[in-house]
């Protein structure tokens, strides 16, 4: 590699855009800590509540296997459920039940859903599984998790994912934005 020479011209216009320039002693730089520790969000213990508090409109229709699924908050803009599906969100996080029993599914999907609604995730997969090793080859993850996402009080909106997230296996989930996270920009 050649050395580069510089003008005497250029050496001045660096000299003079630079300005007065102070010498270092010394090539070690000292960090100084913040001087207070950065503030911990407290514990929130998962909610005595039921977060299932929402009526389902009318019975739901039993699911199938390659049945898709899609649901969304009254009031909410049916624009906002193409956004999820073509993944404009985002995934923050997920989670696999497939293979567990209805209850333990139950008691996972309420404990992730809280712990994400806690940390400001806005969307989650939750994969459920096709159901090819149930009874009569009818999925029951796939139609607890659909009447269960229903009546949570932090869902929005969810729909069956594209096929290269899991197809009909799993779902897309819209969450509410928990209040620590909102500020007065999105209040409006």
């Amino acid at each position: 590699m050649t050395k580069k020479n510089t003008s005497p011209d250029d050496v001045l216009l660096f000299r003079n855009t630079i300005g007065k320039v102070k010498s270092i002693d010394t090539n070690t730089v000292i960090l100084k800590p913040d001087k207070k520790p950065r503030p911990l969000p407290l514990f929130k213990p998962l909610e005595q509540v039921d977060p299932l508090q929402k009526d389902v409109e009318g019975s739901l229709e039993t699911l199938f296997q390659e049945d898709k699924i899609a649901f969304l908050v009254p009031g909410m803009q049916k624009n906002v459920l193409r956004k999820l599906r073509k993944g404009y969100y985002g995934l923050d996080a997920d989670i696999d039940l497939h293979g567990l029993s209805s209850r333990d599914a139950q008691q996972q999907l309420l404990r992730f859903l809280h712990y994400c609604v806690e940390d400001g995730y806005r969307c989650v997969q939750i994969i459920h599984g096709k159901g090819y090793n149930s009874p009569d080859n009818q999925p029951i993850l796939k139609n607890d998790i659909n009447l269960w996402l229903r009546q949570h009080k932090d869902v929005l909106a969810f729909c069956s994912a594209p096929p290269k997230a899991g197809g009909t296996g799993a779902l897309f989930v819209l969450l509410r934005l928990s209040e620590k996270f909102v500020t007065s920009e999105d209040e409006i």
